[in-house]
């Protein structure tokens, strides 16, 4: 089993910056793609940024300019630059992991406020 636990997020005024880290632990033997996901409320959870084993990024046409998704191998870690937040921003963020099979942290609040 493969742990995720997410932290970083928070409330903030439109045009700030938050970072989002997800840590992954436990019975890991490798980590292929990482990946963040936003649910807003009432809203379906949805893509907003991947990261390949090979650093290859890819982000939802939202974000792009604004986000970036950056990863620590020898920390397990993926991370998440969100500059320039917008009020649209706000959601609960979540990471996933490819590690054997997919994995969900428990997700953290992003509030941005206008």
């Amino acid at each position: 089993q493969v742990q995720l636990v997410e932290s970083g997020g928070g409330l903030v005024q439109a045009g700030g910056s938050l970072r989002l880290s997800c840590a992954a632990s436990g019975s890991i033997s490798s980590i292929g793609f990482m990946r963040w996901y936003r649910q807003a409320p009432g809203k379906e959870r949805m893509f907003v940024a991947s990261i390949t084993s090979g650093d290859t990024t890819n982000y939802a046409d939202s974000v792009k300019g604004r986000f970036t998704i950056s990863r620590d191998n020898a920390k397990n870690t993926v991370y998440l630059q969100m500059n320039s937040l917008k009020p649209d921003d706000t959601a609960v963020y979540y990471c996933m992991v490819l590690s054997g099979r997919l994995y969900w942290g428990q997700g953290t609040q992003v509030t941005v406020s206008s």
